[in-house]
């Protein structure tokens, strides 16, 4: 089959933003990181890194769950420690405004501090990617669009992004930002459709934002169907993935960088092997009608 046939592959790097360091077409990230050594740590860290991933996805609420606050972080910061040059290596991304128990916080006061806070847990003097874990509806977004802006002045951060923000939400801090917002996390998977309904991924392609999805094969449930339409997903992908050999994770993942904004599937695994899996995602191609199977499957009622 020749290549018209197919839909276009993602970039195989892009830049972050405009002028922005280069990032591979996935990321990994790193939710279940922390509690581990920091040998093992290190090697899952340069397994990503042979794979061709080069943006690491953190945040300071990441190993809250488990060893505790900031665990993730630590145990990264740990591992560049550990390995002069490794941070070199890839392009470092991390998030804050969570506080447990309030829930939200993006007062200038306490984004300040808790970017300080990342940087000496991580063991850096800067991060590439800084991101609005998730809106604060009461900070003003001059506010906080005066905060990231003094965060990228004083050279801590690279850029800016937001995570979980609708686009209405976006478009109110872009109105008032003097530098621009490179990208956006919104959950999306087969089993998650809101930014493909809401308008996100549109907002995305018009302002060339990065568009980083996390949690790409829906919480596992991609993996571990259970209900009617969760096995209709799966048997879709299925489809695509025993044709090109791969499995169905890398083909839930590929199904989203299919799309035209091409988003940046956050994989979450924690095991070597499925990290590995990774250098093949750009090796997974869509027909127009397969990709539409599996959008189809998603709704659970056929296209208008």
């Amino acid at each position: 089959m020749s290549d018209d046939h197919f839909l276009p592959l993602p970039p195989e790097t892009r830049p972050l933003g405009e002028e922005g360091p280069h990032i591979s077409a996935a990321a990994w990230g790193m939710w279940r990181f922390a509690g581990r050594s920091v040998q093992e740590a290190t090697r899952l860290v340069e397994t990503a890194l042979e794979a061709g991933i080069t943006l690491f996805d953190t945040a300071d609420i990441y190993g809250v769950d488990g060893p505790g606050w900031g665990s993730a972080e630590a145990l990264l910061g740990q591992v560049f420690a550990s390995t002069p040059g490794l941070r070199e290596r890839l392009v470092l991304a991390t998030k804050g405004g969570i506080v447990v128990g309030v829930p939200y916080d993006s007062s200038p006061a306490y984004l300040a501090s808790a970017i300080d806070a990342s940087l000496s847990r991580l063991q850096v003097d800067h991060v590439e990617l800084w991101q609005v874990h998730r809106p604060d509806v009461l900070t003003h977004p001059e506010e906080l669009a005066r905060t990231l802006e003094d965060a990228v002045r004083s050279g801590k951060v690279g850029a800016v992004g937001v995570s979980n923000f609708t686009p209405s939400q976006i478009d109110a801090l872009r109105h008032f930002l003097d530098i621009p917002l490179v990208s956006t996390q919104p959950e999306l998977s087969a089993l998650h459709l809101g930014p493909l309904e809401d308008g996100q991924l549109e907002h995305a392609l018009r302002d060339r934002m990065t568009v980083l999805a996390w949690s790409p094969l829906g919480g596992g449930r991609i993996a571990a169907p259970n209900t009617s339409r969760e096995h209709e997903v799966a048997a879709a992908l299925d489809d695509v993935a025993h044709e090109q050999g791969v499995s169905r994770a890398l083909a839930a993942m590929s199904w989203i960088a299919a799309h035209p904004a091409h988003p940046v599937p956050i994989a979450g695994s924690q095991n070597a092997d499925r990290i590995a899996e990774l250098a093949r995602l750009r090796d997974v191609r869509w027909t127009r009608q397969q990709w539409y199977a599996v959008l189809t499957a998603a709704r659970g009622e056929p296209l208008p």
